[in-house]
């Protein structure tokens, strides 16, 4: 039996195009573009027009497992599937984080057949986007220090009341609680310092959600810092810093053009994560693929109650933009895994696995339905999948008033895409969307998120930590009852605990402590477990990457 080739072995046999090329099928002036080499390059912001006219398809998923669901891999399938029909349509991503490549989960750049290219550079540090998301944060954190070290000469800075934390792009556990300042006077205010990834920083959030310039360096003056010793809120602005940090920004603001396999544009900007940030690309990055084309394929990470419902609540509140079309991507073997069957037995085919795990999609697709959309299910082909289970799963799907297509475009690319494709053109040709956010901003911070915990994960009810009611309490004295909610849980479950597969009743979601994001509009409720910097594996990806005298690398999933 003749092995599949791996993504990397993929990605490096396919030829290339030069990123004019695929530039000029946008109509892109040449002069526009700020080129990486060959196959990269920033687009300006006057890219985006005021009101764009395509049409935007959000990508999101059931609740995911261990085996991955493909939907980065689905969300290039289907751009190529669009394509291929004839249709103008670019991807919209977000950027990978090096701490999933080089951890558990591997890169982000699809699979198989529907990647973007260049697969490594993508994966590995790309054009310095987070590299200058993360110099932006933690030129604040010097700052901040340096407050500290001559507060005759500055603000007089509370060193117990800073909540600003530095981050780093790597999983790195040791980082979450550490003593700084530790040794001489010369070496800085002995502190309680903790580190988050680099896609949970709220330099990340912000550079997201930022508009333009203008709004970018308005956002980095509200980011909060602190209070001083007499109790005084302090924010960037009062640091005079927001300028520095928005020059550190001047090219990460812009989104980075590549291809996919098949030489279709897409658009790659931002990658804040769903588990423990917005999870979603830029605003200006949608905008502008809504300007260049006439559908934006784009995705939301992780599953539909982490992902989506922070991309409708945040992104299209804060934007304007609203979705056209959404599409739900599941897998025979994570219904299974929903069913409670093992990885072994999840192997074979079960028709009444599948109709015990469509508890967890049919939750999905309810909560979509929710927001006034109507979701299309893609489920995702593997080779030991079996025609009879897709006809069960499509008629559960039907029950639901919901149309389930097949796509193989892992190993067919975007001919593999082409009824998930059609389905799209036709479900956004019946202008049956009608967004609307389920909690209103004039909500309470409680009634928020009470209405994500109890419909859209199906829990009975919230309850708060000591420690959450303290620190609620000053979120509502600061003045930030306002904000939108994103909530840091664990992916694999609607509840706060992992084990729970399937669709859970009868639990209660635990708000253990919060954090918030002024300047990017934001309070952050942490449920269960669920760190804003991960520890690596066991065995991480990392041993498995090598590169050659010729510069090849290998082992890049």
């Amino acid at each position: 039996m003749k092995l599949f080739p791996s993504d990397i072995e993929i990605a490096q046999k396919n030829k290339i195009s030069s990123i004019k090329d695929i530039a000029q099928k946008l109509h892109i002036n040449e002069d526009d573009l700020e080129l990486y080499g060959k196959y990269k390059a920033k687009l300006p912001l006057h890219l985006q027009q005021q009101e764009p006219k395509g049409k935007l398809i959000l990508v999101s998923a059931m609740s995911p497992t261990k085996y991955g669901e493909g939907k980065t891999t689905m969300t290039i399938g289907l751009t190529d599937g669009l394509n291929s029909i004839g249709k103008k349509a670019i991807a919209v991503l977000r950027e990978p984080s090096l701490g999933p490549v080089f951890g558990l989960k591997g890169g982000a750049a699809g699979g198989g057949y529907a990647q973007v290219l260049p697969m490594e550079d993508i994966n590995l540090h790309f054009t310095g986007d987070f590299s200058a998301i993360e110099k932006a944060n933690n030129l604040l954190s010097a700052i901040i220090d340096n407050h500290l070290q001559y507060p005759e000469a500055h603000l007089q800075l509370d060193p117990k009341a800073i909540v600003w934390k530095r981050v780093m792009d790597m999983n790195d556990r040791v980082l979450r609680q550490i003593i700084i300042g530790v040794g001489a006077k010369g070496n800085g205010v002995m502190r309680e310092e903790n580190f988050n990834i680099t896609p949970a920083s709220e330099i990340m959030a912000i550079l997201c959600l930022s508009k333009d310039i203008a709004d970018l360096k308005k956002r980095l003056g509200n980011i909060y810092v602190g209070k001083t010793v007499e109790g005084t809120p302090v924010f960037a602005k009062d640091l005079k810093v927001v300028g520095a940090m928005a020059a550190l920004l001047k090219d990460a603001i812009k989104p980075n053009l590549v291809q996919t396999i098949e030489g279709n544009p897409a658009i790659i900007h931002g990658g804040p994560f769903a588990s423990i940030a917005q999870g979603t690309n830029s605003v200006i990055a949608t905008k502008m693929g809504l300007s260049l084309g006439d559908y934006v394929v784009t995705e939301a990470g992780f599953g539909a109650d982490l992902g989506a419902e922070k991309f409708l609540h945040i992104k299209c509140e804060q934007s304007g933009l609203r979705p056209d079309a959404v599409v739900l991507v599941a897998t025979l073997k994570a219904i299974k895994h929903h069913a409670g069957l093992t990885a072994e037995e999840c192997k074979e085919p079960n028709v009444n696995a599948i109709k015990k795990g469509f508890c967890n999609l049919e939750k999905h697709i309810e909560n979509i339905q929710k927001f006034g959309l109507q979701p299309v299910v893609c489920i995702n082909a593997f080779p030991a999948d079996t025609q009879e289970e897709y006809d069960v799963l499509i008629e559960l799907c039907a029950q639901k008033g919901v149309k389930a297509v097949v796509s193989t475009a892992f190993a067919d690319g975007g001919k593999g895409a082409e009824k998930l494709a059609q389905a799209i053109v036709e479900q956004v040709a019946t202008a049956s969307a009608n967004y609307q956010p389920l909690y209103a901003s004039t909500a309470s911070i409680e009634s928020k998120i009470e209405t994500i915990a109890t419909t859209i994960y199906g829990a009975d009810e919230v309850v708060y930590s000591a420690l959450a009611k303290k620190q609620l309490q000053s979120i509502k004295e600061l003045g930030f009852e306002h904000f939108s909610i994103c909530m840091v849980k664990t992916p694999a479950s609607f509840s706060d605990d992992e084990k729970m597969i399937g669709r859970p009743t009868g639990f209660t979601v635990t708000v253990r402590e919060f954090e918030f994001a002024s300047g990017a509009g934001f309070i952050i409720p942490l449920l269960g477990d669920v760190m804003r910097m991960p520890g690596l594996p066991k065995l991480p990806n990392a041993t498995r990457i090598d590169i050659d005298d010729n510069g090849v690398i290998s082992g890049l999933s």
